[in-house]
C-alpha cells in the first residue's frame, strides 16, 4: 500500500488557532503515514448502508475489539520520567479550571464507538471522540482500532465513528472515515509506544424511511440494499401473458387449489397448512396433530416500520429495547380435503432504497474535545470508553452497551510493558477491560462543559496486583510527535456523502 508521509512542518497548512496552538512543535520532525479509508463519497455512503440497514443489524453484531490474549495482561514496569521533547500545549477546548472529583459524572457528548471490518471478516467496535479540528471532523482513538494489528501494513475496512451509539441507534448521524493519520512507527513497525490516530470524517450521513417500490428482478439482483420478494395470485389469464414474458416466465407458478372441506388428520386424501392467529389461541392449542393443534413454534420476522405500521393480521407486533421492529407469528394446524380448482401466483420483487440525508459536521452536532500535549504526568484524567470483554479471569461486569468512567492521577513515572514491546506509556488506576480501547483521556476536564483535552487514548490493559482481573489502563505519552500527527491530520477537508 503506498504511503504518503507528510513531514511535520511541512506541506499541510494550518491557519488559525490551530496553527497558532501547534507552533513549536516542528522540531520534532516525525514522519506521519497517512491512508485513504473511503476514497469517494459513493464508496462512504456503502459503507453507512452496509452498517445501518436491517435497522442497525451489522452495528449491532459487532463485538469489542479484543487484540490482547490474556498473557498480554501482565505486569507494568516501571521505566524513568519522561523529558517532553518540545513545550507543552493546549488547544482547542475552553478555558476549564482543573479537574475536580465529582459523583455524578456528565458524560461527554463527543464520545462513541468506532465500527470496523478487520481482516478476519469480523466486525468489531473500540472506542473514540470527537476532537477539535479546522473543519470539526476529526476523530480521536487508538492506532490499533484503525490499522488492524494482525496485518499493520492495512487499515480497517469500513470504518466509521457513531457518537452517542446506543444498541443499533445513531442519534447524531453515521460518520464514515475518510483519511487515517498516525505516527510512521505505528503504521510500519506497529510500535506501541505510538497507539494513537486521527481520522477525517465526511459530514454524518442519516437515512429516511422508505416505502418498498416494485422492480424488475433484474434491478432486483443488482440492488445491494434491502430488498425481498412475495407470491401473489393472479388470474389465469394474467398467467399466461406472465409466462410469455422471457422476463417473467420464470417467476410465475402454478398450483392446485384448496377448498374448504374440512377433513381429520387420518383422512387418506388430507393434506396440512397453517392458519395464522393469535397468541392466545395458539397457548391454548394442543400439541401433535390434529385440527387446530400448534404448527411448529412462533415465528419471529424483523421488519422495517414501514412493515410493522401497515401490518393488520394476528401476530404480535414489538418494539425491543433496541429499537428493533418485530412481529411474531402463531400458527395452527389446518386439515382439510385437496381443491379441484387451479391457482396461478407470480413473485414480485421490491427494493427499500433509503435516502441519504447530509446530517451535518461531527463538532456541529456534539462538540469536540481539545488536544494536549507535552504535559506533566502525575496530573489528574478522566477517562471514558465502553468496555465489554471480561477480566482474564472470566468475571465479566460491563456489557459495553453505555460508556464507563475512570478517574484519577497518571503515573508519574512512564512504565514499560514487554508484551507490546513499549518502552514510554503512562498508566492509571482503572478496571475497565477491552471495548474501552480507544476511549480519550481527558485532562482538565470540565463537568459542567462536558469538555476537557485529550492526553492519550486507551492502549492496553494490565493486572498489577496479580489477582487475574485488569486494574490499570494505559496510554501512549502524547509529545510533540504526537501533535505533529494532530496537526497533519486537524487540518484536512473531507466534504459531504449526501446532498
Amino acid at each position: 500500500m503506498k504511503r504518503i508521509l507528510i513531514p511535520a512542518g511541512g506541506t499541510v497548512m494550518a491557519t488559525g488557532l490551530l496553527a497558532a496552538g501547534l507552533a513549536g512543535t516542528a522540531q520534532a520532525a516525525p514522519d506521519v503515514a497517512s491512508d485513504p479509508l473511503a476514497k469517494s463519497a459513493a464508496v462512504a455512503k456503502e459503507i453507512a448502508e452496509f452498517w445501518t440497514e436491517s435497522n442497525g443489524a451489522a452495528l449491532k453484531a459487532a463485538t469489542a475489539s479484543n487484540v490482547w490474549d490474556n498473557g498480554d495482561v501482565t505486569r507494568l514496569k516501571t521505566a524513568g520520567g519522561y523529558t517532553p521533547d518540545s513545550k507543552p500545549g493546549l488547544i482547542g477546548a475552553p478555558k476549564a479550571n482543573k479537574s475536580v472529583k465529582v459523583h455524578n459524572v456528565n458524560l461527554p457528548k463527543t464520545i462513541g464507538k468506532v465500527f470496523f471490518v478487520n481482516a478476519k471478516g469480523e466486525k468489531k467496535w473500540c472506542s473514540a471522540t470527537s476532537i477539535q479540528s479546522k473543519y470539526g471532523n476529526l476523530v480521536a482513538t487508538a492506532g490499533h482500532c484503525v490499522y488492524d494489528p494482525a496485518h499493520n501494513t492495512d487499515v480497517m475496512s469500513k470504518w466509521v465513528f457513531v457518537p452517542g451509539y446506543y444498541q443499533g441507534k445513531t442519534p447524531w448521524g453515521i460518520y464514515v472515515g475518510k483519511q487515517a493519520f498516525t505516527h510512521y512507527d505505528f503504521d510500519v513497525y506497529e510500535d506501541y509506544d505510538r497507539d494513537y490516530a486521527f481520522v477525517t470524517v465526511y459530514n454524518g450521513i442519516k437515512f429516511s424511511d422508505a416505502t418498498p417500490k416494485q422492480v424488475p428482478f433484474s434491478e432486483f439482483k443488482k440492488f445491494e440494499g434491502i430488498k425481498f420478494d412475495k407470491q401473489v395470485e393472479i388470474s389465469e389469464a394474467e398467467y399466461t401473458k406472465c409466462k410469455l414474458d422471457p422476463h417473467t416466465t420464470d417467476f410465475c407458478d402454478v398450483k392446485p387449489g384448496t377448498n374448504d372441506e374440512l377433513a381429520g388428520p387420518n383422512h387418506p386424501e388430507a393434506v396440512v397448512d397453517k392458519v395464522e392467529v393469535k397468541k392466545e389461541t395458539y397457548e391454548a392449542a394442543k400439541v401433535g396433530k390434529g385440527q387446530g393443534y400448534k404448527f411448529g413454534p412462533p415465528v419471529t420476522e424483523h421488519v422495517t416500520k414501514d412493515q410493522y405500521d401497515k401490518y393488520e393480521g394476528p401476530g404480535e407486533k414489538k418494539v425491543d429495547e433496541a429499537g428493533n421492529y418485530t412481529i411474531t407469528h402463531y400458527y395452527v394446524q389446518k386439515w382439510y380435503k385437496p381443491g379441484t380448482k387451479t391457482k396461478y401466483y407470480r413473485t414480485l420483487f421490491y427494493i427499500v432504497d433509503l435516502k441519504a440525508l447530509d446530517a451535518g459536521r461531527l463538532a456541529t452536532n456534539v462538540g469536540a474535545q481539545g488536544f494536549a500535549w507535552n504535559q506533566p504526568t502525575g496530573k489528574y484524567h478522566r477517562v471514558f470508553g465502553y468496555p465489554s470483554l471480561p477480566h482474564p479471569d472470566g468475571n465479566k461486569p460491563y456489557t459495553g452497551v453505555t460508556p464507563k468512567w475512570c478517574y484519577g492521577k497518571t503515573s508519574s513515572k512512564t512504565v514499560v510493558a514487554p508484551a507490546k514491546k513499549i518502552e514510554e506509556h503512562v498508566a492509571l488506576r482503572c478496571a475497565m477491560t477491552e471495548g474501552a480501547d480507544g476511549g480519550p483521556w481527558l485532562y482538565r476536564y470540565s463537568n459542567a462543559k462536558r469538555l476537557g483535552y485529550v492526553n492519550g487514548v486507551t492502549s492496553t490493559f494490565a493486572d498489577q496486583d496479580g489477582n487475574n482481573r485488569i486494574d490499570t489502563i494505559t496510554s501512549p505519552y502524547f509529545d510533540g510527535e504526537t501533535a505533529a500527527v494532530y496537526r497533519a491530520a486537524a487540518n484536512v477537508w473531507s466534504g459531504k456523502i449526501a446532498g
